[in-house]
């Protein structure tokens, strides 16, 4: 899985299609990530002592990691990620671009 916590992406597929927002929690053996402002559930909580009244959560649902895309900061289009090798002043480091290569979305 090549998308991590912090990562800006666009939902590709599903309800919320056309959306984009920052993952918030990645669960790799899933294949599933959380992304803020996706995927919006409604969790009622029962009545408590601490809380007499009860009350109604929104709630970020997992959804599947194929159905999401990087967002390449220069383009601001969905693009795929690529581990490539650079060099930089002499020492080479490992890094995700965009597809094409031009831009780093670390």
């Amino acid at each position: 899985m090549k998308i991590k916590k912090g990562d800006k992406v666009i939902v590709i597929a599903g309800n919320d299609k056309g959306k984009t927002g920052t993952v918030q929690k990645v669960h790799p053996k899933l294949n599933k990530v959380v992304v803020e402002g996706v995927a919006v559930r409604k969790k009622h909580k029962k009545p408590t002592q601490q809380n007499p009244e009860g009350s109604i959560l929104e709630i970020y649902a997992p959804i599947d990691a194929s159905n999401v895309s990087l967002i390449d900061p220069k383009t601001k289009k969905a693009t795929r990620a690529r581990i490539m090798t650079v060099e930089v002043k002499g020492k080479l480091v490992k890094g995700r671009y965009s597809r094409d290569g031009k831009s780093k979305l670390d």
